[in-house]
This record gives C-alpha cells, sequence and structure tokens, in this order.
C-alpha cells in the first residue's frame, strides 16, 4: 500500500505466526531483491484496540509510529469490518482513525512533544531553535523530527544535507529531516529526509511536524495543506492531537515464496 507515494509492506499476523519480522525487514526493503517499501508494518492482535501495528525502517531498525502506515492498516480494517472509525495500537499510544469520506483516511496522532528528553535531543535545550547551521526546530511526533523553515524547499540538496543531519549528534536516535517553505499562511510545501529509509515522496509524521513547527514560528495557523512531492496532506492540530488526513492506495496483495522466505 502507499499514502501519496509513502510506501508499505503491511503483513497481517492476526491469524498466522509469521515469526520475528525484525530479521526480514532489510532484505525485504530491498527494491531489488526484495519488495522494497519506505517502512513495513506488521498488524498483530491487541486486547483493548482493532489491531496493534509494529513498524521497521528499510534499513531494519524499528520506528514507534508511522502515520501514513497507521492510514493504511486503517482503511483496510474500514473495509473489513464496516466500521467507520478504529482505534490501533502502536509503540506510540493508541491512534484514532477515522473514515473522512470521498476515500480519505484521517488519524490522531496525538500531541507533539517538545520536551528535550522525549523528543529526544541529547542535552537539555530549547528545540524551538536548535544550534545547528540554519537554526531548525526539533519536535518529537513518535518519532523525532528536525524541521528547517527554508525560503525555498525546491532548492535544499536533501541527498547531502539529509543524512548528515539524520545523524547528527543531536539525536541520539537519529531523526527524520524535513525541509519546508511556507507558501501562504494555509500551505507549506515540505521535501522529507526519512530516518532509516532515505528520501520518501510523503510521511505523514513529518507532514505534521512541519506544520506544528510552521505554526509555533508564527508562519501559519493550525490548520494546513501540506504539499509533499506525492501530494497534499491536511494537518489539524486541535485541542485532542495533531489531525492528519490523506488518501490511501492497496497496490497488492499476495504471499511471500517459500524459496525467498528460506534464503539467508
Amino acid at each position: 500500500m502507499h499514502g501519496l507515494g509513502n510506501d508499505f509492506v503491511i503483513v497481517d499476523s492476526r491469524r498466522s505466526n509469521n515469526g520475528d519480522l525484525s530479521r526480514l525487514a532489510r532484505p525485504l526493503g530491498d527494491r531489488r531483491t526484495g519488495i522494497g517499501f519506505d517502512q513495513l508494518a506488521e498488524i498483530t492482535n491487541s486486547e483493548s484496540h482493532a489491531a496493534k501495528l509494529l513498524f521497521w525502517n528499510a534499513d531494519g531498525s524499528p520506528s514507534a509510529t508511522c502515520g501514513n502506515a497507521t492510514r493504511c492498516v486503517a482503511r483496510l480494517l474500514f473495509e473489513e469490518t464496516g466500521f467507520t472509525s478504529v482505534s490501533i495500537e502502536t509503540a506510540h499510544g493508541s491512534m484514532l482513525c477515522e473514515d473522512a469520506g470521498k476515500g480519505l483516511t484521517r488519524v490522531n496522532m496525538g500531541q507533539p512533544e517538545f520536551h528535550w528528553q522525549r523528543i529526544p535531543l541529547a542535552e537539555p535545550i530549547d528545540p524551538l531553535c536548535l544550534p545547528i547551521d540554519g537554526t531548525p526546530s526539533g519536535l518529537g511526533m513518535g518519532n523525532p523530527h528536525c524541521v528547517f523553515l527554508v525560503g525555498e524547499a525546491e532548492s535544499v540538496d536533501i541527498q547531502i544535507c539529509g543524512p548528515a543531519i539524520e545523524c547528527h549528534a543531536l539525536f541520539p536516535e537519529r531523526t527524520n529531516v524535513e525541509f519546508v517553505s511556507r507558501r501562504d499562511e494555509h500551505r507549506l510545501r515540505m521535501r522529507i529526509w526519512e530516518r532509516g529509509a532515505g528520501v520518501t515522496r510523503a510521511s505523514g509524521s513529518g507532514a505534521c511536524a512541519a506544520a506544528v513547527a510552521a505554526c509555533r514560528r508564527g508562519l501559519t495557523g493550525r490548520s494546513v495543506t501540506v504539499e509533499t512531492d506525492g501530494g497534499d496532506l491536511r494537518i489539524d492540530w486541535k485541542d485532542d492531537g495533531v489531525w492528519k488526513t490523506g488518501p490511501t492506495s492497496l497496490v497488492c496483495s499476495g504471499s511471500l515464496s517459500p524459496e525467498w522466505n528460506a534464503s539467508p
């Protein structure tokens, strides 16, 4: 599945034991010898929610959350159950998802984190303007983000800047990196270097981080459209959390061959 080109392999383990998927994340994420994805998501059973989700990046590292993958799984659950609202358990916490009509799905990503230990940062500093060239903002959306507010996002050499900031010493767990420019008070343009995946066409938590950072720096209000390489996401920072709305697409379904699954 994908959400605006942010693509995922989703494994349903609710009715079968698929073993430890962490061992498969890296080879499965190889776009030449596996399938390829930005994130791998595993659906498992939950005692208190419609389902539980586990996430891995393409480099095999775990992730606590992935907003676009959560929306994709929510769409599967809507079609499976007939419900228009489901709560999904993640390591980041409970995520409420709703059918927004016209094929759109929205998810409450929770409130952003600004405390340096919860982002996390390596030292107790104000994350609003980090001491990095370009004075980006740091915040957490279930995973760490470093948001650069720039004059023109298209002009940034993301292949050079992205990996350097991802591994910056201020971020002990590495970070996602967003380069964001203001179109007007209601619209932002974002390009994303995703932790453990590289350049992606969209990012749900990244769009939320971009919207929150722009609002805190006085560039926009709390409701904006974030324009990504893959399309638009609607972000609404409300009292109960940051809501993200956008489309999802099912590409195909199937199973791994026994030969590939048994390969070292």
